[in-house]
Order: structure tokens, then sequence, then C-alpha cells
């Protein structure tokens, strides 16, 4: 069902060979994003090219609208933007550039590992594989990159609780999710972009270019 031949590194993690066997059986072929796309995060950005970890929760449950990456959206996509448009708005407020691009492909290939908590989502019902095994490879990856320092973004109630085992070294940034119901509550005037940015120029690495490629 799944194709694991572009994992590369990551494919060694024990989660592929332990626990997504029976994750698979359990959520069948009817999700989203596609099969094809669950993975897609990770197959495009390699644990030694990430730089920054943005995690967010459960792939979009609007059919067309998941892409595999985080927060991400086809560009052919005609509906609400929701968590993206707010995302869009704070990039404007913190570092005074534009993005309406709506695929955020050009972020991982910049180094930027876009994760939800929860890797798949059956149509219209949001959080429903939530809690059904795919927090352990969340924790790996993490655990795997957390020899080396990188910048993580924490969006929300579940992607806070990945900061507990993440080491001293790393900015960790954690705010209010930027959906329409919680943005408010700390996410705008966050300022995650330039404070990501800054971090990396002081330890003499690349920023990300947020705005439109």
């Amino acid at each position: 069902m799944f194709d694991l031949s572009r994992l590369g590194a990551w494919g060694d993690l024990p989660f592929f060979s332990d626990d997504l066997p029976a994750i698979a059986e359990r959520v069948g072929t009817d999700i989203l994003p596609p099969p094809k796309l669950t993975f897609r995060a990770l197959e495009l950005c390699p644990p030694d090219q990430t730089k920054v970890v943005i995690i967010g929760q459960d792939p979009y449950h609007t059919p067309g609208k998941a892409d595999g990456l985080a927060f991400s959206i086809p560009t052919d996509f005609r509906g609400r933007l929701d968590s993206l448009g707010n995302i869009f708005k704070e990039i404007a407020d913190d570092i005074g550039a534009e993005r309406s691009e709506t695929d955020l492909t050009d972020w991982a290939n910049q180094g930027v590992l876009l994760l939800n908590t929860a890797l798949t989502v059956p149509p219209g019902r949001p959080k429903a594989h939530a809690k059904i095994g795919w927090t352990k490879l969340v924790n790996q990856v993490l655990d795997h990159l957390n020899a080396a320092p990188r910048a993580f973004l924490l969006w929300g109630g579940p992607a806070g609780t990945f900061a507990k085992p993440l080491a001293a070294h790393h900015l960790i940034h954690t705010s209010a999710h930027p959906s329409p119901l919680s943005v408010h509550r700390g996410f705008f005037g966050s300022r995650p972009f330039s404070k990501v940015n800054q971090w990396l120029i002081d330890r003499g690495q690349e920023p990300i270019h947020w705005a439109d490629p």
C-alpha cells in the first residue's frame, strides 16, 4: 500500500518494520493524503539536510487539499486556506514578505521538514487517526534529529508535547496553532519566521526563503 522506496535514510527507522504494517491494515486505502503522498515530507527532507522542523497536527480532511507536507496545499486547490492563510499573514507581519504560493515544496527543498503528528486522516473525519500509532514515527524522527542543533516550530497543543525530549542546543519555538479557532491565542505576533532565520544566520547557515519562490 505505502511506497517506502523513496524514504532514503529515514527508511532505517524501526517504525517502518515494527509499526507501519499494523497501521496500514487499520487505515485502509481511503485516506488523505493518498498513500503515495503519505511520507512525502520525509522523502523531500532527508535527515542530513533538515535545518528546520515544523510540526502540525493531522492532514487536511478535505479531498484534494492534503499533499503530504504539513500545512501545504496543492496550487490548483480552490477551497479555503484556513491555517495556511493565517501563516501567510504572519509571514507578512513578521518579515514583510508576501507569500501566496500554497504549495510549500520550496520550503521542504530548503531543509524545512513539514511533519504532522498524524500522517493520515479519513475524508471528512478530522483527528480520526490521531491515536493509532503515528506518534511513534514522529518520536523516532525527532530522536534521530536530536543530536545536531536545529530549529523547531511547534504549533498547537499536540505539537507542543514533543518539545520536552528535545535537546537544549535547538531553537524551540512553541505557539498556538494557526487555525482560525486558535490563531489569536498566540500565533499572530509570535514572529517564528524571523526568529528561525536569525538563529540560522547566527550559526552561519543560510536563512529560509519563506516568501514566494
